[in-house]
């Protein structure tokens, strides 16, 4: 996990639970019907208007922005310097068997290595980026639903 991400997480569990110490019973502070209304409402109307594979592809992706560590932009560069050298030394072929951590550069690396065209090499990155985009769309549209439904449940829920 992130350290900024645990930090925030733990710096706003502390104050609710500060909050609820501070303000007496914690009955007032925890309503389990009402977050009865206000989570489960909010799973259902995301449900009905978003297919459950992209829900699940949602969550999957928050499980992964959580547990994974950000990539380094150094190590990237550095990687793009490894294979510069390595093709001008022993040419494009030798790129194939170079070990990168990237999925997106061992797509590169081996279409080279196969002496594809550069549009060909052009073509297929743009294909893999854009359907890169449209899966963070879908699960950032989960989320972004989810986040417009749970107001209205938490007003029925009060």
């Amino acid at each position: 996990m992130d350290f900024a991400s645990l930090v925030g997480f733990l710096s706003g569990l502390a104050l609710i639970v500060s909050a609820i110490l501070l303000g007496g019973s914690v009955d007032l502070f925890i309503n389990v019907p009402g977050m009865m209304i206000v989570v489960g409402g909010t799973i259902a109307a995301t449900l009905l208007t978003v297919r459950f594979r992209d829900v699940v592809a949602a969550w999957k992706g928050a499980y992964i922005v959580f547990s994974n560590d950000n990539t380094d932009p150094q190590e990237v560069i550095d990687s793009m310097l490894k294979l510069s050298k390595i093709s001008h030394r022993n040419g494009l072929l030798a790129l194939g068997s170079v070990e990168v951590n990237s999925t997106f550069l061992r797509r590169a690396c081996d279409l080279m290595s196969d002496a594809a065209s550069e549009s060909i090499v052009q073509k297929t990155l743009q294909i893999e980026i854009d359907s890169l985009m449209a899966r963070h769309f879908m699960v950032q549209d989960v989320f972004k639903r989810m986040a417009t439904y749970a107001p209205a449940f938490g007003m029925l829920g009060t």
